[in-house]
């Protein structure tokens, strides 16, 4: 039986020894998988907030990927781990929670109505169905041959510009934007040393620069000690508050297995602790592989 922790906060165990692996996260071999799971839906309820106002918004992908992915195609069939993930949330979750997975849903609808029935959104294709005449989404992506792609998709959109460039340069270029509303998703494919430590550096310096928008930094569950150190310098040095979202799927005992999935999330819509302390423990229980799955809804920064 799936189980999940019902308390809020710090509800993941210890961890065991730490050891340092690498992630080389692309997104074509991951599409749909539980992290996805987590991450957009996350980026769907701030998108529902942004959208509560009137005054146009802008969102900004530092590591945006495809845009678009086929879970038949070889990348996500090879690993098919959106069976794992997107393809368990077929059977609907009690209606609170259905409640808020509801814009989720119908954007990857929507997604599949314009690209086909086996297609999944990244995040630029989910920010897309959020788009008003006003809005922006600005799209960034370094490996040269996805952003020719990224930009092909997204040609005949006026709401949206791609951009091929490093997503950590992008990030302090493009902020704070002319809207100053909006949001800025953090997904690097972790593929390097310290890229648990630079998410943490980065968000600081960016929340400096623009302190009113809202910062989603995702991070891999691998080692938990390096994100309590990251979560840690972020609680003591953020002047905005912040949440730390974790959805744990197995037991963080291995350090080079994937056990969990992550966010950081700075300014967050004043619902969304709320919200999270509904759906984590419902994903939990849906998404975890095994007997285990926890959840924590931590708050960070001045008003934790």
């Amino acid at each position: 039986m799936r189980t999940s922790s019902p308390a809020r906060r710090r509800t993941c165990p210890e961890p065991g020894p730490e050891r340092f692996s690498t992630l080389n996260y692309r997104h074509a071999f991951h599409a749909g998988n539980f992290a996805d799971v987590l991450k957009h839906l996350v980026l769907t309820r701030v998108l529902v907030h942004l959208l509560a106002k009137d005054k146009p918004f802008r969102a900004i992908d530092t590591h945006a990927g495809l845009g678009v992915y086929d879970l038949e195609a070889e990348e996500a069939g090879r690993t098919g781990e959106w069976h794992e993930g997107w393809g368990r949330l077929d059977a609907p979750f009690p209606p609170e929670v259905e409640a808020l997975l509801a814009p989720y849903r119908a954007a990857v609808a929507a997604t599949r109505a314009r690209h086909g029935a086996t297609t999944y959104p990244g995040s630029p294709a989910l920010i897309r169905e959020f788009l008003r005449a006003g809005d922006k989404g600005v799209f960034v992506e370094l490996h040269p041959v996805d952003a020719e792609t990224l930009a092909e998709r997204f040609r005949s959109d006026s709401r949206t510009k791609v951009m091929h460039l490093d997503g950590w340069t992008a990030l302090n270029a493009l902020i704070p934007p002319p809207e100053r509303r909006g949001l800025v998703l953090i997904d690097p494919p972790y593929e390097v040393r310290g890229e648990i430590d630079r998410l943490g550096e980065q968000l600081l310096r960016a929340a400096r620069k623009w302190p009113t928008g809202t910062y989603l930094g995702w991070y891999p569950i691998k080692e938990v000690a390096a994100i309590d150190r990251m979560a840690a310098r972020l609680d003591a040095g953020l002047a905005r508050p912040a949440l730390r979202l974790d959805l744990m799927i197995a037991r963080p005992d291995d350090p080079s297995r994937l056990s969990g999935t992550g966010l950081i999330v700075i300014n967050p819509p004043w619902t969304l602790r709320q919200e999270a302390e509904a759906f984590l423990p419902a994903l939990a229980g849906r998404l975890a592989q095994g007997d285990y799955g926890a959840f924590r809804c931590e708050g960070l920064g001045p008003e934790a």
